[in-house]
């Protein structure tokens, strides 16, 4: 009878932390807002959800089991993106189609035969809701899953409601230049900067006004509440959720766009199968010391270069003692975050020529560096000289002119 009086009260105490938690947080994401209004926009609708695990509300329970519960929605189906609806699929990995063992809801994969909802997908649906954390870059693909579904939601006369989330680089970083003709795919699907600084509402309000302007989406944002364009994710005070197996914590998303272009072509490591994805650049060929110190004496805003040395423990350098460095983020609001990974190149064929990135790579990747980066300016005028400064104005040229542009579609200050 104790031990079971103990669990009960150790019940209670959880339960009580989490709703207390959850009272201290300000802001509220566009879930909170659907429940504070009883769920008004998708009331007495046949709802699919597009979500994956970051999709919760300020107590953490999933947006799948809370539109399930409600008793005014009737939740027929949920769509997965990359990595799943459940987030246990490996980046790349096609997904199948399946029943969630919680809800016997059928779940579409978004990320296996096709990326856009067929018309036998949506087939018994009103509403397309879409709850996923972004993590601000364009090369992360869930803002393509987003727009692929809002033009399937278009051409199927089916309305699509966004649940806003925070950008959680903030709503200010505008980095890099607009994808061109050529280089459109899944991981650079929109005409935006790599840093767009807009959230996933904004972003489908800019969507179905410019791009799908011929034939617009019935679109609805659901709004949070007093999220600031200043603010990074760790001024929420919300939770993190892993976004994909690689972006476990909030700051990983703020290094996703230092290091993934270069990431892309396998040359060094970025971390990824260490315990630092993203944060760091390191080879068997690398002197830590010397390449921190000549990375620090460019005197970058906002960044410090830490020497590391380290063993992977699987992806690019598995098993091998490899020495590089571990990038600091001093001042955020300062740092360029895009521009690192180039500095990092410069630096490496400077101090050690016979590895200069382009001369070295495999070739096969420079397709997908291209992809990612928008353009083949990038990797063809870098190449040459090996020098940022011939790419700088090129990878910057797009910022001023868009973060004017998307102004237009701001929900919030």
């Amino acid at each position: 009878m104790i031990k079971r009086i103990a669990v009960l009260v150790l019940i209670c105490s959880t339960m009580t932390t989490v709703s207390t938690f959850a009272q201290k947080i300000k802001i509220k994401t566009g879930i909170e807002m659907l429940k504070q209004t009883k769920f008004k926009a998708i009331e007495g609708k046949r709802v699919g959800l597009i979500t994956n695990p970051t999709g919760v509300d300020n107590n953490l329970k999933s947006t799948i089991d809370i539109l399930h519960e409600a008793p005014n929605v009737n939740l027929v189906a949920l769509y997965g993106p990359e990595h799943g609806v459940r987030g246990d699929v490996h980046a790349g990995d096609k997904i199948e189609a399946f029943t969630d063992p919680n809800t016997d809801v059928p779940v579409h994969s978004l990320y296996g035969a096709t990326r856009k909802p067929t018309a036998e997908m949506l087939e018994g649906i009103d509403v397309l809701v879409y709850d996923i954390q972004d993590i601000g870059c364009r090369s992360y693909t869930y803002i393509s899953t987003m727009y692929l579904a809002m033009k399937s939601a278009a051409e199927n006369n089916i309305a699509f409601v966004v649940l806003d989330r925070p950008n959680p680089v903030g709503g200010l970083k505008v980095e890099g230049n607009l994808v061109e003709d050529g280089f459109f795919s899944f991981v650079s699907q929109l005409k935006i900067p790599y840093l767009y600084g807009l959230t996933c509402g904004e972003l489908a309000l800019m969507i179905n006004k410019e791009i799908m302007s011929e034939q617009p989406c019935q679109l609805e944002v659901v709004k949070m509440k007093k999220w600031k364009r200043k603010m990074k994710f760790e001024d929420t005070n919300l939770q993190w959720v892993p976004a994909s197996p690689h972006i476990p914590f909030a700051h990983s998303a703020y290094f996703y766009p230092v290091s993934g272009i270069l990431g892309e072509l396998g040359y060094m490591s970025i971390g990824v199968g260490y315990t630092l994805p993203f944060e760091m650049f390191a080879a068997e060929w690398i002197k830590a010391e010397e390449f921190a110190k000549a990375l620090n004496a460019k005197d970058l805003p906002g960044i410090v270069f830490r020497p590391i040395h380290l063993k992977p423990f699987y992806s690019v350098g598995k098993g091998t003692n490899l020495q590089g460095v571990q990038i600091h983020l001093m001042n955020f609001d300062k740092a360029r975050l895009s521009d690192i990974q180039f500095h990092v190149m410069e630096i490496a064929a400077t101090l050690y020529p016979d590895k200069a990135v382009f001369d070295n790579a495999d070739k096969g990747r420079f397709n997908m560096f291209d992809k990612v980066s928008g353009s083949d300016f990038i990797r063809t005028e870098f190449s040459k000289n090996h020098k940022f400064s011939d790419i700088r104005g090129y990878w910057m040229k797009d910022e001023l002119l868009f973060k004017k542009r998307s102004k237009r579609y701001y929900l919030y200050k």
